[in-house]
């Protein structure tokens, strides 16, 4: 049962009883408890789906796994709310009481530990908890919440796989799109900035083929751990050497897998590329430096040019600096003077900006914090996304992410 004696200030001018904030911190940590892969957010969307139901908000599945809300009440402006869903193959390290022991299957088919190592499991309490708050204070505003529970977000699959399902087809077009996102950060702070809020990013798997010969005769060869060892290391040299220097980009090559002896030179070899850029010119001329030197090593070594595969490909995030200053002014007021930080643009990546730019619709990213301020101390950091160590407080989550939440939405969606 919600405690009605006492309140709790998500935002200035947003109260709500204290055990509205406990009622979400359990259900943050039962999702917390169990993530599931992108692509297979099957528990998550059913569970997303039945607390809809309880609070009378009409729903619908988009996209496999996303599943949208539709909260509308009376005319009124028309507002989309991304909330991302899916976690990553992380076996978590944080040690508490409701840490994931889940596990998952990745797309090759083998099983992998399963964490929400990258905090959507707070979006999607703060998306619920925002909903709950707006059924019950329908007093207090007018219009429409499109409430976007979004699948494949880690895999920049599942903002296009929404659209392309026929979301705007169905749900009312919204005046902009919405979205924030956890970040380590001490509560009750924001970043946020108008422009690219986020970096473009490309990933490729590319395979080696040489010729397969027995170790000690390495003249019958067409040895590809050694062409691709080659391209590697070149690829190195794109950033540092084609670029100017205050350019911001990155190419990583994350895994590299060839050969199951040491007395045999392989077939073939295989790595992958993570590239980072700033733009659609410099992602398309790192791109295209990439291919030159893949097929120019190969070449070099008289193997057949290798085969480049897209893994994914995450598209803009664009903050319209006209709705960015709304978001920044409401922020502000809901969590006072100096609150949002202009954060330069980061290497990260998002998928969120497909679901406006889509159809054309503006689009605001912000980044919230949930860590207490001692975890700052000394310059000290907590540790960031992505980390088996990753550990928002679950009660700064549930109150800066829901009051951020309904800080912007009630900007647009208030009387």
């Amino acid at each position: 049962m919600t405690d009605t004696t006492t309140t709790v200030t998500l935002a200035a001018g947003i109260e709500v009883p204290a055990g509205f904030v406990a009622e979400h911190v359990e259900l943050y940590k039962g999702f917390h408890r169990a993530p599931e892969l992108s692509s297979a957010e099957h528990r998550t969307a059913e569970s997303i789906e039945a607390r809809l139901t309880e609070l009378g908000i009409e729903h619908f599945r988009s996209g496999g796994t996303g599943v949208v809300g539709l909260l509308t009440n009376g005319e009124g402006p028309v507002v989309g709310f991304r909330a991302d869903t899916d976690g990553l193959p992380i076996a978590e390290a944080t040690g508490l009481d409701y840490a994931s022991t889940a596990t998952g299957t990745l797309p090759d088919g083998s099983e992998a530990p399963t964490m929400h190592g990258c905090g959507h499991d707070t979006h999607i309490t703060a998306a619920l908890a925002a909903a709950q708050y707006l059924t019950a204070n329908r007093d207090a505003w007018h219009g429409t919440a499109v409430l976007l529970f979004q699948p494949g977000e880690e895999t920049a699959w599942g903002a296009k796989a929404m659209v392309d399902d026929g979301l705007w087809d169905r749900a009312p077009r919204p005046n902009v799109v919405l979205a924030q996102h956890v970040m380590p950060l001490e509560a009750g702070k924001f970043w946020l900035r108008p422009g690219n809020m986020a970096s473009l990013a490309d990933s490729w798997r590319i395979t080696v083929r040489g010729r397969q010969a027995h170790g000690s005769q390495p003249e019958k060869s067409l040895d590809p751990i050694v062409a691709a060892a080659s391209m590697v290391l070149r690829l190195q040299t794109i950033v540092s050497r084609e670029l100017a220097p205050m350019t911001p980009a990155v190419v990583t090559v994350g895994t590299f897998h060839a050969g199951l002896k040491e007395n045999i030179i392989p077939e073939t070899a295989e790595f992958s590329v993570n590239v980072r850029t700033p733009d659609e010119d410099v992602r398309a001329h790192v791109l295209g430096s990439i291919r030159r030197i893949v097929a120019a090593e190969a070449a070099a070594s008289g193997i057949e040019e290798p085969a480049i595969v897209e893994i994914n490909r995450f598209p803009r995030l664009f903050n319209d600096a006209e709705h960015t200053a709304r978001a920044t002014a409401a922020l502000e007021g809901g969590f006072g003077p100096g609150s949002v930080i202009a954060e330069p643009l980061g290497m990260g990546s998002e998928d969120a900006g497909w679901l406006g730019d889509a159809i054309g619709v503006p689009v605001v990213f912000w980044s919230f914090g949930a860590f207490p301020a001692e975890a700052f101390a000394d310059g000290a950091s907590p540790a960031g996304n992505h980390s088996p160590h990753f550990a928002p407080d679950a009660e700064l989550a549930v109150v800066n992410g829901t009051g951020a939440a309904l800080a912007v939405l009630l900007e647009y969606l208030g009387k």
